[in-house]
């Protein structure tokens, strides 16, 4: 039976899925980690991705595809050689360079050309960092990639002078417009790099990958399997869970994610809505913040909760929580932009302050803050169809429970996986036939609840009534 191949290669480790073509099973799988940090050698992935790949079966494999890590600069001199270790997108020294930017090309221009307002996650404020940091480094900058772009491009036999088949060959260097959108220099609309970005970072035009379109082949790995074009993880993620426009997808991990698939581009010039594209063809409007499950996690252990007690003590209080409101900023926050932020609890009294109230209202807080993603997504492009809920604390029923309730619209949770391999080997499969799957992960829908507009309306009534919050 002929496989294909999906990789995600994320910040913590790089995950590979052997997936039957005809049927979307998984017939093999392996995952071998990254080093921890914001700033990493781009071998150490490269090692990981042929670690992985020799624990899996490939003997029926025809092609492969890459899911990556989104915003990653990789800078590479004449030779194909790295120029420094990779700043990663959690990476924030860039910060004052997001500003830079900001401040020369102005909010609603920077978002009119871009579809996003930087941050200090963006590949443009990296290469601003370098050139204002390292400028002899920068200079020596011949082309940059991303880290899925450079992982293929390596994948094809390309590499450092002396040290691969094919030699440093930047032309060669492909990318998609999902992973592109991250850049800061690139436009999912117009589908072009813009070079004024490009000259005010790096102060050169460098090499870029050659964008690719949905389902192309992006050419063939040295055994000879096809590869598709790759992409940003969330787009893959969005396209391994079979998403359809309308839908939005709530990522509750260590941090959170707001991601839909729309028609329309976003361009939101206050920077909360993020104008990334997907790997369909369509767009991916995205809010992130940087409290999801930790917050949640936080309150179980202070109550020495087990998972299935958290989600008890959930249903044994109602909406709302009897009054108590849960700010869940306990690491500052990026959306709302409170970077000095702390968490807070409000509206307690004697009656309503027990471990059930507070064990809901930190639930209430994170999804309340969540669900203001999914306003901002719908005010920019068009109103959401149905919600797909993933991440480490959506299988939680107390959890679901309280999804369910905030959010007007039908919510579907699959079954756990690795979504973002999972897409990668569908975006494989798309290039090899020129058909796109239709495999579909096994889900539940959620019956909505009572009560969805009562915990809403403390969360924004509470975030209005404090605004030294940051203080």
């Amino acid at each position: 039976m002929p496989t294909v191949i999906g990789v995600d290669s994320s910040t913590q480790s790089c995950k590979v899925l052997v997936v039957e073509l005809e049927t979307g099973d998984i017939v093999s799988e392996a995952s071998t980690s990254h080093p921890d940090g914001t700033e990493v050698n781009p071998e150490a992935w490269w090692d990981a991705l042929q670690t992985a790949l020799a624990q899996v079966d490939t003997s029926h494999a025809q092609a492969v595809s890459i899911g990556a890590q989104q915003h990653g600069m990789v800078a590479l001199d004449e030779s194909g050689s790295v120029v420094r270790p990779a700043l990663l997108w959690n990476d924030t020294r860039s910060a004052a360079q997001a500003e830079q930017i900001v401040s020369e090309f102005g909010s609603e221009g920077i978002t009119k050309r871009t579809g996003s307002v930087p941050l200090a996650s963006f590949t443009a404020t990296k290469l601003a960092w370098m050139k204002q940091n390292e400028p002899d480094l920068a200079a020596r900058v011949a082309a940059v990639a991303l880290p899925h772009d450079w992982l293929m491009w390596r994948l094809q036999g390309y590499g450092p002078r002396g040290e691969s088949s094919r030699g440093p060959d930047l032309t060669a260097l492909v990318t998609d417009r999902s992973d592109a959108s991250g850049t800061g220099y690139f436009s999912p609309s117009s589908n072009r790099y813009d070079d004024d970005i490009l000259s005010f970072t790096l102060g050169h035009r460098p090499v870029l990958p050659t964008v690719l379109g949905p389902g192309e082949r992006a050419g063939e790995t040295e055994l000879g399997w096809v590869m598709g074009p790759g992409g940003g993880d969330n787009a893959m993620a969005a396209l391994g869970l079979g998403t359809e426009l309308g839908d939005v997808v709530m990522s509750l991990g260590t941090s959170g994610t707001v991601f839909a698939v729309t028609s329309k581009p976003a361009h939101d010039a206050s920077g909360a809505v993020a104008g990334f594209a997907d790997a369909t063809g369509e767009y991916l409007p995205l809010v992130a913040t940087l409290n999801a499950a930790r917050p949640i996690d936080a309150v179980r252990k202070l109550f020495g909760f087990s998972w299935d007690e958290l989600a008890h003590a959930v249903t044994l209080s109602d909406p709302g929580s009897s009054g108590l409101t849960v700010l869940p900023f306990f690491d500052g926050e990026r959306t709302p932009n409170l970077p000095d932020a702390k968490g807070s609890l409000h509206g307690m009294t004697r009656a309503s302050l027990t471990p059930e109230n507070v064990t809901r209202a930190v639930v209430e807080g994170v999804i309340a803050n969540l669900a203001r993603g999914v306003d901002a997504i719908a005010q920019q492009t068009q109103p959401p169809s149905r919600l797909i809920l993933i991440g480490g604390a959506a299988q939680n029923p107390g959890v679901q429970t309280v999804v369910a309730e905030q959010l007007a619209i039908p919510v579907s949770v699959p079954d756990s996986g690795e979504y973002v391999a999972y897409g990668a080997a569908k975006q494989a499969a798309w290039a090899l036939t020129g058909q796109k799957p239709s495999w579909a992960a096994a889900s539940i829908t959620l019956e909505t609840g009572d009560g969805a507009g009562i915990a809403r309306a403390q969360f924004d009534r509470v975030l209005a009534e404090h605004p030294g919050l940051a203080d």
